[in-house]
């Protein structure tokens, strides 16, 4: 649905994008993880059609989106900072995006009303705090039946039960409609519980891009204890090995079962295999656990 090839962006001699090439699929829910910087947010911009690449080729939906209305019809963006003219209540803005999207459903939006009992329609939405703006933006949002959704830090000052409640709106449209969504977040993991795809970014490249089953597949946590001394597992790729008395723990990257065979070949008195999560896998697939702490996951 969404495909970039050799994409490049620059601002004042630095490359916030460098010949970065990615794909989210037709119904995804594709996540992007990085550090500050790493051009997350320059990418979601590009894939609105807000900035124009430098260079490479940027496709939605097998369109070019800069300067295309028809294809920026059938997506919407919420920033972290969300807009609003000065004046605007909830109505207003509705209007507004009506007047601009044309599979807006005024059924839908009347349907969402009770998901956000807080919000005042009639309140201009710039007074409101950042939390409620939120709110508005995905009601609104969800309302132009998009095809595709991209979302910058979408939950941030959302508390945990709206955090819930509008996830849960967005997979609901994705399961009804194939929406395709793209977001941006620091939170791995909130990530992993809504994610399908993931790409991770640093210093405007795709190092990763993986399905997150496929992802969490190739590494495996294992602890384990022997008779004697633990073996070297020398024809296994370690990547973290550390242990609290007998008992062993190993980060191994490779095939889990033939990871596991290795293992049981060494005869264990104790194996067992341990969850994964993203913000682990990350961290053992960027080349270290104190590095990748140090340079990725620092904000």
């Amino acid at each position: 649905m969404i495909e970039g090839k050799g994409i490049c962006k620059s601002f004042d001699g630095f490359w916030a994008l460098d010949h970065l090439d990615f794909h989210v699929p037709k119904g995804a829910v594709y996540g992007l993880v990085g550090p500050n910087g790493a051009g997350k947010s320059t990418l979601l911009r590009c894939a609105m059609g807000i900035f124009k690449t430098d260079e490479g080729e940027l496709l939605v939906g097998g369109e070019g989106v800069f300067e295309n209305p028809s294809a920026k019809g059938r997506m919407v963006f919420i920033p972290d900072e969300i807009f609003s003219f000065r004046t605007a209540n909830v109505v207003d803005m509705k209007n507004y995006y009506k007047s601009i999207y044309p599979a807006f459903d005024e059924k839908i939006f009347e349907g969402l009303k009770g998901c956000f009992p807080e919000i005042d329609e009639k309140k201009h939405v710039r007074k409101m705090s950042k939390g409620m703006q939120k709110q508005v933006a995905f009601w609104i949002s969800i309302s132009c039946k998009p095809e595709v959704i991209l979302l910058d830090e979408p939950v941030d000052g959302l508390d945990p039960v709206m955090r819930r409640q509008v996830w849960n709106i967005l997979l609901e449209e994705v399961a009804k409609r194939e929406m395709t969504v793209l977001v941006s977040s620091h939170n791995l993991r909130e990530l992993e519980d809504v994610c399908d795809h993931v790409g991770f970014l640093n210093k405007g490249k795709m190092v990763l891009e993986k399905s997150l089953e496929s992802l969490q597949g190739s590494i495996s946590k294992i602890q384990m204890a022997f008779e004697g001394e633990c073996p070297k597992l020398e024809e296994l790729d370690v990547l973290h090995h550390s242990d609290l008395g007998r008992v062993h723990t190993f980060i191994i990257r490779g095939d889990f079962e033939a990871v596991k065979e290795k293992i049981e070949s060494l005869h264990p008195i104790f194996m067992d295999v341990l969850p994964l999560t993203l913000e682990e896998v990350f961290i053992y697939e960027m080349g270290g656990e104190d590095y990748a702490v140090k340079e990725f996951f620092t904000e």
